[in-house]
């Protein structure tokens, strides 16, 4: 029997992705959205699912139980992925944002954990997957908000593992650089909702980002499509052992082996330049 897996963040982008193609492979996906609208339009589409908010913990134990009804109490597997980005400089971020950035990246990802992790004790397996970024493992500007959560979610995830290390869950995370998705658009509408641009000594800078955002495809050349992030998901699934982490995208591989490598300041130097 193919694994039971809940998704969340599926309106789109990785979640949206993973969703379908595991479904297309046999796994019994059910795939979450915070919008009842994406929950209809998956559920015409073919894929179970079911409305879960990361941000409201009532959403989060309803879309829990809808999922264990469908999957008749049973989760092999927890894909945490619902996640945004909440663009501006730390000193310009209201702290209302930051908290609201955390709610969803993180303490919605803890009540969702929590709440799985009893399930998988007790049918003796389980699988719980971190879907990170390579802004978790170094920092760039105008990022603060989401480079915390990202940060908070790499120390998270590693004292989770340890801490199930006598348990038969295992824990993993993947971390993507840049992925084709509505990340971008929806971190420029966060971007206008919370941040004050024209009363900012960012001003100039800021127009660069909102550039950057607008724009109706990547401006990296090095962002892929969901299906990067597929491969190790697919890996872990697959597994017995999977492994603790997993780079996805150029970037990641090369900032992470510079911040082994380099000195803090050289590390600024080159992070100071990126876009």
């Amino acid at each position: 029997m193919k694994p039971a897996i809940l998704i969340t963040g599926c309106s789109s982008g990785i979640g949206y992705h993973c969703a379908h193609a595991l479904h297309q492979a046999g796994y019994q996906v059910v795939a979450s959205c915070r919008q009842q609208a994406d929950v209809d339009r998956l559920q015409q589409e073919g894929l179970a699912c079911v409305r879960l908010d990361l941000a409201d913990t009532a959403s989060i134990e309803q879309g829990l139980a809808d999922t264990l009804a469908i999957t008749e109490n049973r989760l092999d597997v927890l894909f945490n992925n619902g996640a945004y980005g909440q663009p501006g400089a730390l000193e310009d971020l209201p702290t209302d944002a930051l908290r609201d950035q955390f709610e969803t990246n993180l303490f919605g990802w803890h009540t969702l954990t929590r709440a799985v992790i009893p399930v998988m004790l007790q049918q003796g397996h389980g699988k719980i997957v971190q879907n990170s970024s390579v802004l978790g493992l170094v920092a760039m500007k105008y990022r603060g908000a989401y480079n915390a959560s990202k940060f908070a979610l790499e120390g998270y995830t590693d004292t989770l593992r340890l801490e199930l290390a006598d348990s038969p869950i295992q824990v993993s995370l993947i971390e993507p650089g840049p992925i084709e998705s509505q990340f971008r658009a929806n971190a420029k509408r966060q971007f206008e909702a919370q941040i004050d641009m024209n009363a900012s000594r960012h001003q100039l800078s800021y127009q660069n980002t909102l550039d950057r955002l607008g724009k109706p495809s990547p401006s990296n050349k090095f962002t892929l499509t969901p299906e990067a992030v597929l491969k190790p998901l697919l890996e872990i699934l697959e597994k017995d052992k999977p492994a603790p982490r997993y780079y996805v995208t150029q970037p990641t591989y090369i900032f992470g082996f510079l911040r082994r490598i380099l000195p803090v300041q050289w590390l600024d130097k080159i992070l100071a330049k990126s876009d």
